[in-house]
């Protein structure tokens, strides 16, 4: 059976019998990969925690006739034991794996991959606010997946913005002749945080305020909804809480 090597961050596991446990990665280059990973959950396994949710691993694999077989496991990213000793770093990390699984294939993107990883070491990092570090990477997976959002032409006619009306639908703002009767206006702020959440301009989406990120974060489960056909489980338990300021 063919052996191969190559990077993966483990998106979720499942137990299989007494001991082992079906792993789902996505890697850098066999996009999204199922493999067992035998005795793992045995005491002293060789694994031991490289194999958890949000880690990166460099892994030696075999080909298996319906599943992969992981042979060895070394860690790159340990991102696991931050992320999940903080609730709302935790919570933000599961909607971003759920959606990497849901948009990712076999045939995988170096684009996704790279960007959900920075995006996990940021959040060990604590580099910014959870919610913000979430909706920036839910923008930009999506953009990499073909649906990016438009913050300033309408992007039904193209006419040049600033423009206060967004419909997912429609794939963005849209100007006054093509905004459906009663789509609701969104304020600049808004609109000002979504664009630096999708560019990454980081010190105007850090100086925004609550409620802003509160109506962004809206509008981006809004847009990942109509694209992805139906919500992220996830997704709805997600904390929003600041934290206080020192």
């Amino acid at each position: 059976m063919p052996v191969y090597r190559d990077e993966a961050v483990v998106l979720r596991t499942h137990k299989l019998g007494e001991a082992d446990r079906i792993v789902t990665l996505l890697s850098r280059r066999h996009g999204k990969i199922r493999a067992v990973a035998k005795g793992v959950r045995r005491t002293g396994s060789k694994f031991g925690s490289r194999l958890e949710p949000f880690m990166v691993a460099d892994l030696q694999l075999y080909e298996g006739r319906s599943l992969d077989v992981i042979q060895q496991a070394e860690t790159l990213g340990a991102y696991g034991a931050e992320i999940v000793g903080d609730y709302a770093s935790y919570t933000a990390a599961n909607a971003m794996v759920e959606t990497a699984d849901r948009l990712t294939e076999a045939e995988g993107s170096l684009q996704q991959y790279l960007l959900l990883v920075g995006a996990l070491r940021s959040l060990s990092r604590r580099e910014h606010a959870p919610g913000l570090t979430l909706d920036s990477y839910l923008l930009r997976s999506l953009s990499i997946a073909g649906w990016a959002p438009s913050f300033g032409t309408c992007s039904r006619c193209g006419k040049p913005g600033p423009h206060d009306r967004f419909v997912p639908q429609l794939g963005g703002v849209v100007c006054e002749d093509c905004a459906p009767p009663g789509t609701a206006h969104i304020d600049s702020a808004t609109l000002a945080l979504l664009g630096a959440l999708l560019t990454g301009e980081w010190a105007l989406a850090e100086a925004s305020d609550d409620s802003t990120r509160s109506r962004a974060s809206g509008i981006v489960a809004a847009y990942l909804q109509w694209h992805l056909e139906r919500g992220l489980r996830s997704l709805s338990h997600v904390s929003r809480e600041v934290p206080p300021t020192s």
